[in-house]
């Protein structure tokens, strides 16, 4: 068993709507989207798909290569991570990137700002 297939899931919400990332490619599989290359309409859940003809859409792997991350609204890193810092650790991937390029932005406004002042 690799270190990858070791890292904790959140056992507590719905199998149904994990999400499984491509151990090759970092293909994610989300439920909620499904495939529509693949004809793999959105709300079906990884387990329902036929684990002997599906194949990662990017790099044709199986699905045996497909590692469970859990649900999107889980906090994104490791587990034992996630109690240090100011609190950014419980953020969602999604949640980070806002504040990353938002606080970017921010910056890039602040400096082009200081052009009015002349």
């Amino acid at each position: 068993m690799s270190q990858l297939d070791k890292e904790p899931v959140d056992l507590t919400s719905d199998l149904s709507t994990h999400r499984f990332e491509c151990r090759v490619c970092s293909y994610i599989y989300d439920p909620k989207e499904g495939v529509n290359k693949l004809g793999i309409p959105g709300g079906t859940s990884f387990f329902d798909l036929d684990q002997s003809t599906f194949r990662c859409p990017v790099c044709r792997e199986r699905s045996n290569m497909f590692k469970d991350i859990g649900p999107a609204s889980a906090p994104s890193g490791f587990q034992e991570n996630l109690s240090y810092g100011f609190g950014v650790n419980n953020l969602t991937s999604g949640q980070k990137n806002v504040l990353i390029f938002g606080g970017l932005a921010l910056a890039l406004a602040c400096f082009l700002s200081l052009y009015s002042l002349n």
